[in-house]
């Protein structure tokens, strides 16, 4: 893998001996062990954290990273990167979506890895619930100010705009309303009305030819027979998708009205009778979103599948060869459970006493490089002092300068390789203490996460689920391989008994 190195070093890291070439060291070193091949340097040395984004390095850093020259970058820590946590999420997300990991050697956070992905996922739940709370005081004021009719943010729905604090018709897009219900009604169908707008030359707000669902969408609106819904919706935080407020928070009040209330609702009749005979899938999500899609094994061997009914509202898995179901939701109730679990007998994951051992030896080794680096300079110093006084003759200073200098540099040489070994081992092994340490701040945020929040979680810490007749096994990740946490088995038909956990080393 094609890896980037990211060099900026502080005042104070260079207080303490760490030059932009150790850090520089340590990291090719750490991805000499990754078996990654460095292709690109990005030396920000001097550069401040309030103007790191805006450097030529730094932008040169995101190009490589979207045209896929990079797909990671390793650095010394977090703060070496980022100013603040706003800007680390911001940076985290892009590297997200570019499928590209962020390695700190100082946190031992690699997200190249299930255990650093997971970090990040937490992370991001926590500042979105942050996020949430701000805008919980601003979000306060909006029912209020929707019952007196004022504007609760936006140009308004197509057809009006605000004009001195009230919504009222714009006479540039009031009569393309017109005009798409005066169409609809005549032919009855989406498509064939899309395509006259077209033709006609009538487009929405942001000049796009009207879509089949855009359309429905606009059509359906109450506005239009004069009754402006308010408060009825919430973002979900990235600006595409919506839910639905509780209807008794939703807020009416009356505006101009654009249509007829009888060719309203003869539109919308025409939508329900349609939607009879063609039912709703959308309540399923597509196959390959689920919350445990692909983790679920039956007992008979084989994978358990959604099978997307449409009246059905929470997704059930089954097997489609032994005909074994279950519901998403009781798996997720276990799942939730089952990390309580890992919080309750922390004891029980057992450790690895060999790499612990190894860990402590090479720490306590750096810590003697470092201090006997201490005193090789110290010394040096008094040599040169002493030359400089002229207390010794070329001879003398170089026969006791050459040996100090040759242990200079090969601790100069040794220091970065051993902290590099040091990184390889915790972010390889950070995992399991990590998920014992994280398993309370999951379980207490498991509420508030988004699905596809929760999917992530799920993704990053169950290598599998077996499903039993009556049991369910949960596989997991970062723990000794296949230790038993608890005995006994967790019935999906909602009994007390335990789950049993597993847990497997990626």
């Amino acid at each position: 893998m094609h890896v980037g190195i990211w060099i900026r070093v502080s005042t104070e890291d260079q207080a303490r001996g760490e030059s932009p070439k150790n850090h520089e060291a340590r990291a090719r070193m750490y991805a000499e062990l990754k078996r990654w091949q460095v292709v690109e340097l990005y030396d920000l040395s001097g550069v401040s954290g309030k103007d790191v984004l805006d450097n030529s390095e730094a932008k040169r850093m995101l190009e490589d990273v979207a045209a896929g020259r990079i797909k990671a970058l390793i650095f010394s820590k977090l703060a070496r990167l980022a100013r603040n946590t706003k800007q680390l999420l911001e940076i985290s997300d892009y590297f997200q979506k570019h499928d590209a990991a962020l390695v700190s050697l100082e946190e031992s956070i690699d997200t190249s890895s299930p255990a650093g992905r997971l970090l990040y996922t937490v992370i991001g739940a926590l500042a979105q619930w942050e996020r949430e709370e701000i805008s919980a005081r601003v979000a306060a004021s909006i029912p209020v100010r929707a019952k007196m009719g004022k504007n609760t943010g936006g140009k308004g729905p197509f057809g009006y705009h605000w004009v001195e604090g009230k919504l009222v018709p714009n006479p540039s897009e009031a009569p393309i309303v017109k005009r798409a219900y005066e169409l609809f009604l005549g032919t009855g169908k989406l498509l064939t009305t899309c395509n006259i707008l077209k033709e006609e030359g009538l487009y929405s707000r942001n000049k796009c030819v009207f879509r089949p669902t855009s359309l429905k969408r606009m059509l359906s609106e109450t506005v239009y027979k004069g009754i402006r819904r308010a408060n009825y919706a919430k973002s979900l935080g990235n600006k595409k998708n919506w839910v639905l407020k509780p209807e008794k928070d939703w807020v009416y009040f009356n505006v101009e009205p654009l249509v007829s209330e009888e060719d309203w609702e003869a539109v919308n009749k025409i939508f329900q009778e349609t939607a009879s005979r063609y039912p709703n899938f959308k309540e399923v999500p597509k196959n390959g979103r689920f919350l445990f899609s692909g983790l679920l094994k039956c007992q008979c061997g084989s994978k358990l599948y959604v099978a997307p009914y449409p009246s059905m509202k929470i997704p059930r898995y089954a097997c489609k060869k032994c005909r074994t179901k279950i519901n998403e939701d009781i798996i997720e109730q276990h799942f939730h459970d089952a990390l309580k679990g890992i919080v309750v007998s922390p004891e029980q994951l057992g450790a690895n006493e060999d790499l612990e051992k190894e860990l402590l030896e090479k720490q306590e080794r750096l810590e003697l490089l470092k201090k006997e680096q201490k005193d090789v300079n110290s010394k040096i110093d008094v040599l040169i002092d002493l030359y400089g006084k002229q207390a010794l003759d070329q001879n003398e200073f170089r026969e006791r300068f050459d040996p100090l200098k040759y242990r200079k540099e090969s601790i100069f040489a040794e220091i970065p390789r051993l902290q590099a070994e040091i990184d390889f081992i915790k972010t390889n092994e950070i995992g399991r203490s990590y998920v014992i340490e994280r398993a309370t701040t999951l379980t207490s945020l498991w509420g508030m996460l988004s699905y596809e929040a929760r999917q992530q979680v799920v993704k990053e810490v169950l290598d599998r689920v077996d499903v039993g007749e009556e049991s369910l096994h949960f596989v997991f990740y970062y723990i000794p391989s296949f230790v038993p946490v608890e005995k006994g088995a967790h019935t999906h038909t909602g009994s007390s008994r335990q789950p049993t956990l597993f847990a497997k080393d990626r």
